[in-house]
């Protein structure tokens, strides 16, 4: 079992966590605007890098907050964690948290 460090609670077991997606994503300004193929590409079609992802996360199971990680997709170990709203969002330094 992974543990995940949550930014308040420190690290957990990874089934108490919920992925929440590719962060950054901008939401439409007029999505009323948008065709039915654009709503679908912004809906499901995202990145998907091989290395570094900044994603968003939920401790459904804790805290039930939210935050933002980078999470290497080839080895699945998170590399950085940060609180939503922080002042500067994740990098990708390749710094591992055990």
């Amino acid at each position: 079992m992974q543990l995940i460090p949550c930014p308040w609670c420190g690290p957990r077991e990874e089934t108490e966590f919920s992925y929440g997606g590719q962060a950054g994503v901008p939401y439409p300004d007029d999505p009323s605007a948008l065709t039915d193929e654009q709503w679908a590409r912004f809906v499901f079609v995202r990145a998907n890098p091989r290395g570094a992802s900044t994603e968003r996360w939920s401790h459904a199971a804790g805290c039930r907050r939210w935050f933002t990680a980078v999470r290497d997709t080839r080895t699945y170990r998170f590399l950085d964690v940060e609180s939503i709203g922080a002042s500067q969002p994740p990098d990708h330094t390749p710094a591992v948290i055990p």
